[in-house]
């Protein structure tokens, strides 16, 4: 089983390490970073710098995509290598995290199929004919998409119940004590404190 995540310059860190963590626990899995060429990707904060160690063209068809979003997104939908890829790879299943549907959807995935993306941006998805779903994680067909950032470890364990079984997930989310407990109810626009969502914004565009 051959997961690919696609990385662009600026994409969010956590967005792609997370899925990678939680699938690359799982026995008989293997995840690759991939890029137009394989070299180093810089993240959206500067500091992490992540090695796409193939290219598109090295694994056409991956059994698995998982693109990660970030405020390299924009750029990332009007990539042509990304776009032909991600459309002619055909994997069995697509996934995204945050703003990563947004690639999805101007690559045409997404057309027809309900999604969520980070709450910043997931309305845009109605733009490209997707159904935009307030959720944590969505399943449409063969197409998983997770809200934001933090939200791609509840895609992947879900996605992983489905490439292998509900046990297994168990087991990788033990191993890497994924138990949630927050300090704050911060965590979505709904529950946050009035304001707060104005000055998250400052912080992610």
């Amino acid at each position: 089983m051959h997961v690919a995540i696609p990385l662009y310059p600026r994409f969010t860190a956590l967005d792609a390490v997370g899925p990678y963590t939680v699938l690359g626990f799982a026995p008989g899995v293997t995840v690759t970073f991939v890029a137009a060429a394989p070299g180093p990707v810089t993240d959206d904060l500067g500091g992490l710098t992540l090695t796409a160690t193939g290219a598109y063209a090295g694994l056409p068809h991956p059994d698995v995509i998982v693109v990660p979003g970030g405020p390299g997104t924009a750029e990332a939908m009007r990539d042509p290598q990304l776009r032909d890829w991600l459309v002619a790879a055909r994997p069995r299943w697509t996934t995204s995290v945050c703003s990563g549907s947004l690639v999805l959807a101007a690559a045409g995935l997404l057309r027809g199929r309900r999604a969520t993306s980070h709450w910043a941006v997931r309305d845009a998805l109605a733009g490209f004919g997707a159904e935009p779903v307030e959720q944590r994680v969505v399943t449409d067909g063969p197409v998983i998409t997770a809200a934001g950032v933090s939200a791609g470890i509840d895609m992947a364990l879900t996605l992983l119940a489905r490439l292998r079984d509900d046990e297994t997930a168990q087991t990788v989310q033990l191993a890497i004590e994924y138990a949630p407990d927050p300090p704050f109810t911060a965590g979505s626009p709904r529950s946050a404190p009035p304001g707060l969502a104005e000055r998250a914004l400052t912080l992610i565009r």
